[in-house]
């Protein structure tokens, strides 16, 4: 009884060792390693699959080389590793390696290094054949690119220089174009516009009282517009003419200056008719009969006419000049007078009369 209860404890002891033993070597850090393809031309390129799997609470850490694998096979990309937890809480953890070659060899890559706390754990190797591309000598057509060349995509910045170079080449051209045919035609290279003259202050009065009458604004029955614009028309006409401001006087205050202006005296009830009734008007809303608003613009036109002054040149003299027989030539000399009658057309016809008085003094010189 004592043997028998002996060899089954002695039996348990042993089977505990043996499964000691089986989680001990279930438990430990496997690494392994496969191609994709294990014979690639040159160039070409291939993929290392690399597989760890150890427990989920220990920490391992994979040397990977970043550039070379070994001489003659490079490492083109390594791409970020992925990991899952599998059965018996293990950790799977998958790493690839894109590698090439372009030496033809046969080639026995190196283990992977996989550090496991204090130990080093290393995987399998695996073999990788690189052969060269076939060439046929004699039909040299046959040889292609690895690759097709790829051709750009347009990019509009890309043309900036030679849209900018076109557009500064057609302008510079322009602007030679421009100044030679202005320098043909004797013209100032900036067309300026030149200012115009500015009219005396009667023609300018007599201009715009033209316009007056052509827009025939009393006949639609604007008569406030109508001898509004008169009597600006006649308050500048007075501020040039006579150097009074009567753009900020009254009508009353315009009438008591004029009538003192020894020019204006036998214009002077013509100018007051024209005043008051456009206070009339304009203050009033009094609405003239047509007699009244002609006879308004004949009386502007009078006052400008019999008060204008106008300037007429001196005409030029010819100087004396001696010949060969010594004659001398007379002087003449011309006055000018303005005559400051009003025009008997009203529409502002103006006359000037010019008397000139010429007087000859013929003198003939001999040398004997």
């Amino acid at each position: 009884m004592k043997s028998i209860k002996k060899s089954i404890l002695l039996l348990a002891l042993a089977g505990g060792i043996s499964l000691s033993g089986g989680k001990a070597y279930a438990q430990q850090t496997l690494v392994d390693v496969r191609v994709d393809s294990a014979a690639i031309l040159i160039g070409e390129q291939t993929v290392l699959h690399l597989t760890v799997t150890t427990d989920k609470d220990k920490e391992v850490r994979i040397v990977i080389p970043r550039d070379t694998l070994m001489a003659g096979v490079e490492v083109l990309e390594v791409p970020k590793a992925d990991s899952a937890f599998i059965e018996n809480d293990r950790l799977l953890i998958k790493q690839d390696l894109l590698v090439t070659s372009f030496d033809s060899s046969l080639y026995l890559l190196p283990p992977f290094v996989v550090i496991d706390g204090a130990d080093t754990v290393r995987s399998n190797q695996v073999a990788l054949k690189v052969s060269t591309v076939p060439v046929n000598a004699d039909k040299p057509e046959e040889f292609y690119d690895i690759k097709n060349v790829w051709k750009p995509p347009f990019v509009l910045a890309d043309y900036y220089p030679w849209i900018f170079g076109v557009l500064l080449a057609l302008f510079l051209i322009c602007v030679v174009a421009y100044v030679v045919r202005r320098m043909r035609n004797r013209q100032s290279i900036l067309p300026f516009k030149k200012p115009e003259p500015k009219l005396p202050p009667h023609e300018q009065a007599i201009k715009e009282l033209d316009e007056i009458k052509q827009q025939k604004l009393w006949q639609q029955g604007r008569s406030k517009e109508y001898y509004t614009l008169i009597t600006d028309t006649l308050r500048r006409y007075i501020v040039e003419r006579f150097g009074i401001n009567a753009m900020e006087m009254t009508s009353g205050e315009i009438l008591e200056l004029i009538r003192k202006q020894q020019d204006a005296v036998s214009v002077y009830e013509g100018l007051k008719q024209i005043m008051q009734l456009a206070d009339f008007v304009k203050f009033a809303k009094m609405h003239p009969l047509p007699d009244e608003n002609d006879l308004s613009m004949t009386n502007a036109y009078l006052f400008v006419n019999r008060t204008k002054v106008e300037v007429v040149a001196e005409p030029e003299t010819d100087s004396p000049s001696s010949q060969d027989g010594g004659h001398l030539s007379g002087e003449q000399t011309g006055t000018c007078s303005i005559d400051r009658r009003p025009s008997s057309h009203p529409n502002g016809a103006r006359r000037l009369d010019e008397t000139q008085t010429d007087t000859t003094n013929d003198s003939n010189l001999r040398k004997e």
